[in-house]
């Protein structure tokens, strides 16, 4: 029932965003350079999505998009897990190198984008890069917090069973730190969307981010607004994707 409240709220709240969008378009109380009507956005996507947009199809946008990201997190996720693990467990390898992911964290990432670019070129590498170096920070902070977290009990129950070092990782340690692992891929997930259209900006011909970059230089709003809904959609779509597995595979989360 709870589910079912919580939808219906979530549905009404973009019903009447939608319907104030619609209201105030259609009574012209903004320019619709400034701010296209919901019909203006869908038109321009049936036709990006038939004809394509610059010369390339809307799927190649959209595949090139989804690349850059998932070689990013894939990336990510396979490098920080066990470095964040690691350093939560031993103060030796957090001393080497927790200072140095947290110096670089708050960075903002065109900062260092120029430099990407100097050292590795204008092509895919740097960019995914980009997106890899903004989605690894709050996987690895993540993984170190879920194993202070960690009942503590847990792991002195193992050991006085006489389990070794490698046992209480599998099957102690990095279950229980799960649910914060997966808490920093869905944090890097939102991370590298932000960063997405920065990566797309630089020496880039295609690309959702890079859509909306190229029509704000000549006013295409109504295509400017398509690649944002797209962008936010297919954020939602895979938050809403890790939130199932999560559900799924960590099922004893919160009974701990």
């Amino acid at each position: 029932m709870k589910k079912k409240k919580s939808l219906l709220i979530t549905t009404g709240v973009w019903v009447c965003l939608l319907a104030i969008w619609f209201a105030v378009t259609n009574l012209k109380l903004v320019s619709p350079i400034l701010f296209p009507s919901p019909q203006e956005v869908w038109t321009t996507f049936t036709s990006i999505l038939v004809h394509g947009y610059n010369g390339i199809s809307f799927w190649q946008h959209l595949g090139i998009t989804l690349f850059r990201l998932f070689s990013a997190l894939i990336l990510a996720i396979l490098t920080a897990v066990p470095l964040g693990l690691a350093s939560g467990m031993s103060k030796t390898i957090h001393s080497l190198v927790d200072s140095l992911i947290q110096f670089y964290r708050p960075i903002p990432p065109l900062a260092y984008y120029t430099i990407l670019i100097l050292w590795l070129g204008i092509g895919e590498g740097s960019k995914i890069v980009l997106l890899y170096l903004a989605a690894f920070a709050p996987i690895y902070i993540s993984c170190v917090e879920g194993v202070h977290h960690l009942n503590q009990d847990y792991v002195l129950s193992a050991k006085s069973l006489g389990a070794g070092k490698w046992s209480i990782f599998k099957w102690v340690i990095f279950p229980g730190s799960l649910p914060d692992v997966f808490t920093g891929i869905r944090t890097a997930m939102g991370v590298s969307f932000s960063t997405l259209v920065a990566a797309e900006i630089v020496a880039s011909t295609s690309g959702i981010g890079w859509m909306v970059i190229d029509a704000s230089k000549y006013l295409k709003s109504s295509v400017m607004f398509m690649g944002i809904f797209i962008l936010g959609g297919l954020g939602l779509l895979l938050d809403w994707l890790l939130q199932l597995l999560e559900h799924e595979w960590i099922f004893w989360k919160g009974k701990n």
